[in-house]
């Protein structure tokens, strides 16, 4: 069968990422912005209540966002499987009906390491669920991409203008904000690696920048519109870091307030924005490895696969 573009296994994916981020993931991170991590000394009951029949509307502080938080991971569970399974039956690709599996063994996993960090309570497995939470987020996000109809029209962005350094410049980013996201949770779990952190920054947006330069020459529109959000992300969250840094530990005649809204909403956000940056430079990447795939066919064959998806694209209007 040949692959086509079918509009609602994308939309689906786009939904799976969107209520991944905004759910467990924005919760997840105000959970620890309070240090609300251990609201409950038991998993995956809460205080002895099955976790559905808890009554969460009852509860308030900690316990409250905790048990959303959990709430919010096992509903990005049950989309999972949707996904999973529409994946599997609705897929042409063997290997996107895999990247299907692997998004739901991974929520599964992410769940039971959220559960293992609460039965031993351990804060750097707190640090490692929220890393973790990130690649499952990029996951997610890269079905999304190749599910696409870009994906599928992407050999009209073919081009012979192509630099080596495109692709080295993705493989840069890609590493350097995961280490830099691997520095945040280290200050945001643990309190240390500070001025690391602050001092990687830098690296990030020399990173993002040569990242934009390798788009723009590379020729390639799909690239550039990539590169322009990811360093738009980078800007603002360096922005947000230094509101982040003043909150926290004050700054001239200003003094952090422990709890402040201004804490826990830069804190917070500083989190999210982060996993946005980080899954932007994993998208870019698949899309460079896409379109050095499609220099290495034959014409007629990528141009084979642009029609097909465009046949399909005019079948759905």
């Amino acid at each position: 069968m040949t692959p086509r573009y079918q509009p609602w296994l994308h939309r689906f994916a786009v939904l799976t990422a969107t209520v991944a981020l905004l759910l467990p993931i924005t919760v997840g991170a105000l959970v620890t912005t309070h240090d609300a991590g251990m609201a409950f000394r038991d998993w995956p009951s809460s205080d002895g209540h099955n976790m559905i029949l808890y009554p969460w509307l009852q509860s308030v502080g900690d316990k409250f966002l905790e048990h959303g938080h959990r709430l919010a991971g096992m509903l990005v569970g049950v989309i999972s499987i949707g996904l999973a399974a529409a994946l599997w039956f609705g897929e042409s690709r063997r290997w996107v009906r895999y990247l299907g599996v692997a998004v739901l063994l991974s929520v599964i996993g992410q769940g039971l390491l959220g559960g293992r960090r609460v039965v031993v309570d351990a804060r750097g497995l707190a640090m490692v669920h929220g890393l973790f939470a990130s690649w499952v987020f990029a996951l997610m996000s890269c079905v999304a991409v190749v599910t696409s109809r870009s994906w599928f029209e992407s050999d009209k962005f073919k081009t012979d203008d192509w630099n080596l350094g495109t692709g080295i410049s993705a493989v840069t980013a890609v590493i350097t904000i995961q280490l830099q996201f691997i520095l945040g949770g280290l200050l945001r779990h643990l309190g240390l690696a500070v001025y690391e952190h602050i001092g990687f920054a830098m690296l990030v947006m020399l990173a993002a920048m040569w990242l934009w330069v390798g788009a723009y020459t590379s020729g390639v529109t799909w690239l550039r519109r990539n590169a322009w959000a990811l360093i738009a992300c980078v800007l603002l969250q360096i922005c947000l870091g230094v509101v982040t840094f003043v909150a926290k530990y004050g700054f001239g005649d200003y003094v952090a307030q422990q709890g402040s809204p201004l804490q826990i909403w830069s804190r917070t956000g500083h989190t999210v924005l982060g996993m946005l940056v980080w899954m932007l430079s994993v998208v870019y990447l698949v899309r460079v490895i896409r379109i050095m795939w499609l220099r290495h066919q034959p014409r007629g064959n990528s141009q084979a696969v642009m029609n097909s998806g465009a046949l399909a694209a005019g079948g759905t209007r």
